[in-house]
């Protein structure tokens, strides 16, 4: 599940955990045939949790796409979460939501809170992301493209990370777009990292692709 660190700071302290993988889907909308990809990435690695982005649709399709998928997620011990859709979350089964921008985020704290996890991304302000966690965000997301795929050149990112971690105890979930933004991420900071659309590409080779993430997940520290 996505929780709070129970090591305190500063994070860097010796030995600091490596950070655990997060799952982002693509928009779905035959969750039957999804799931046997999905499966086969959660027994491939080490999972905290995945967040289901739905394809459109109407409301019951979209809380049944959901049900189709929780048990393959939740039976692994990781976290289901809805991108957005606050209201379908318990209907759905689902675990939480994660919310794009402060005022979104805000609107969805009554409706989840204390039962369900809320994530936060879209925070493009550092006070933003503050105003967050004080007010109660499970986690905030750096560095997940926007709608029309632009984000923050990578070296931005990178900073955001590291100056969180430093700082803040709601952990962080940094988003890479690649394999090669992996390792500086856990290296940053990190207590979790989000794969994305290249995640997905191949579903033939959808453990090796887990094997080598997680492989760079792997702090000096931790791998002793």
């Amino acid at each position: 599940m996505i929780s709070r660190p129970q090591t305190s700071r500063p994070k860097q302290a010796d030995p600091r955990p490596a950070p655990r993988l997060y799952l982002v889907t693509p928009p779905v909308a035959d969750a039957q045939a999804f799931s046997v990809t999905l499966a086969a990435a959660l027994a491939a690695g080490d999972v905290a949790a995945v967040l289901l982005c739905l394809a459109e649709g109407d409301e019951r399709t979209q809380i049944n796409r959901a049900k189709t998928l929780s048990p393959a997620v939740q039976d692994k011990g990781a976290a289901l979460l809805l991108d957005g859709h606050a209201d379908l979350v318990a209907r759905a089964g689902a675990d939480g939501a994660h919310l794009t921008g402060i005022a979104e985020f805000t609107a969805a704290l009554e409706l989840l809170k204390p039962e369900r996890i809320v994530g936060v991304g879209g925070l493009t302000t550092r006070h933003d992301a503050m105003a967050a966690a004080e007010a109660g965000a499970d986690y905030v997301m750096f560095g997940e493209p926007g709608a029309a795929g632009e984000r923050p050149s990578f070296d931005a990112i990178e900073e955001r990370v590291a100056w969180w971690a430093e700082v803040f105890e709601a952990p962080c979930v940094a988003y890479a777009a690649s394999y090669e933004e992996v390792a500086p991420l856990a290296k940053a900071g990190a207590d979790f990292v989000a794969l994305g659309d290249w995640l997905w590409r191949d579903p033939q080779a959808i453990v090796e692709t887990m094997a080598r993430a997680a492989g760079h997940l792997r702090l000096p520290e931790s791998a002793a």
